[in-house]
């Protein structure tokens, strides 16, 4: 007479046995062989690469950046336009209204030295100062102060020399005051239409009292 296991029981025991396994084979999965000359591999699980939060992100695009830096550079060159212009403009104002008082002295002053020999009687009468560019707006500008040393009321022609750096003359001016009292002094200013370099040296060639 056999013996028979009620089928409740039996159910219950095959469910243990199932769950029992699937635990050692995760157990497996993630664990290695201790064996020292076994084979067993171990398996690893690489988790999945989280992308980033774009809305976290600080910063400009490429194409802003690019954007702005040539409004810059476009803002930079028009600035660097307009002072230029403006220096222009302030170095023309500054030759017409010396040139304006200037002019018929000058062409007196030529023509008093051409028979003049020498440097003249008036050397020891005048004297010269740079004037800055700032103040020219570029131009290069020399003062001449004429003192009237005499007794008595004289008239002077002045020719003033400009020389590069080898000593060579590139450009001649001349400039004079009539009827000067004794003792008084005029200012004319001399003017060089050449470029600010190279460095030139203005220098006093002739000085005539007539």
């Amino acid at each position: 007479m056999s013996r028979r296991v009620p089928h409740g029981r039996s159910g219950s025991r095959r469910v243990a046995v199932l769950l029992s396994a699937i635990a050692c084979g995760s157990v497996l999965v993630s664990c290695s062989s201790d064996d020292g000359g076994g084979s067993g591999a171990t398996a690893s699980i690489t988790p999945r690469p989280t992308p980033p939060n774009t809305s976290n992100f600080t910063g400009t695009p490429p194409s802003a950046i690019a954007s702005a830096a040539s409004s810059i550079i476009a803002s930079a060159s028009e600035r660097a336009s307009s002072a230029a212009a403006s220096v222009e403009a302030r170095a023309s104002e500054f030759a017409a209204s010396v040139s304006a008082d200037t002019a018929r002295a000058a062409a007196t002053a030529e023509k008093q030295l051409k028979n003049v020999q020498g440097s003249g009687n008036a050397t020891s009468e005048v004297a010269m100062t740079g004037v800055p560019l700032a103040e020219t707006g570029g131009v290069r500008a020399v003062l001449i102060t004429i003192t009237n040393k005499s007794g008595e009321t004289a008239s002077y022609a002045v020719q003033v020399d400009f020389k590069n750096p080898d000593g060579k003359v590139v450009e001649t001016k001349f400039v004079g005051k009539e009827d000067l009292e004794p003792g008084k002094k005029a200012t004319p200013i001399v003017i060089s239409r050449q470029p600010a370099e190279p460095q030139l040296t203005a220098v006093l060639t002739k000085a005539q009292r007539y």
